[in-house]
């Protein structure tokens, strides 16, 4: 039998998770909408910047994929951590590349963002979308440009999977092996091929070693 003190205790416990579940909702809408002050002051507050979603999303994840530059600033200089994988294996960078958020991208990287973790990489997320800005930044900091997923693919071959003709002319300028394949015999050559898109065709024969 639960005794007077107990119950008093379970009650308090459950207004304090309500009340974290409420901060942490306010947090994500703050981020959303990029407001630095209200943040702040959930920080302040005591909200861990490296709380995440069901899906394993951190707050400095959530703000590079809205775009939320402010967030981002004040999630850095909270310390968040900025190599934090959600359930997919992403990262903040990763999903600032694959939507175009240039100046987001920069600013992870220059904390330390990893642009050549194993797997997917941050080159092959801004390849998909032809963020050709974003692509150059990453390989300016290192990023290996023939890095190979697990199933063999490389940003080459996601770029002309994709179509995106301006980061396969990136790629083969940074020296790009369109003749790599992957697990499944499939090479930027043959995806081109089986696109039927002469611009990246042609690049690609350009590029022939």
């Amino acid at each position: 039998m639960l005794t007077n003190k107990t119950v008093c205790a379970l009650i308090l416990l459950s207004f304090c998770q309500l009340a974290g579940a409420g901060a942490y909702e306010d947090m994500v809408a703050a981020v959303n909408e990029d407001k630095a002050p209200a943040i702040n002051a959930l920080l302040k507050r005591g909200i861990d910047p490296d709380t995440t979603d069901q899906e394993g999303n951190t707050l400095l994840m959530l703000a590079a994929a809205a775009g939320s530059s402010h967030a981002i600033a004040e999630l850095l200089a909270a310390r968040a951590k900025v190599n934090a994988q959600n359930q997919l294996g992403e990262t903040a960078l990763m999903l600032a590349s694959i939507n175009g958020h240039l100046e987001i991208a920069r600013s992870l990287v220059l904390r330390g963002a990893n642009v050549n973790q194993p797997g997917w990489t941050p080159l092959m997320y801004a390849a998909t979308r032809d963020h050709v800005n974003i692509a150059r930044l990453l390989i300016s900091y290192g990023a290996k440009v023939d890095a190979a997923a697990d199933n063999g693919y490389t940003a080459l071959m996601m770029a002309t999977r994709e179509n995106k003709a301006g980061v396969v002319a990136l790629l083969l300028a940074n020296g790009a092996d369109p003749n790599l394949t992957a697990q499944s015999g499939v090479s930027a050559k043959s995806i081109a091929q089986e696109k039927k898109n002469p611009e990246i065709t042609q690049l690609l024969s350009k590029s022939a070693r």
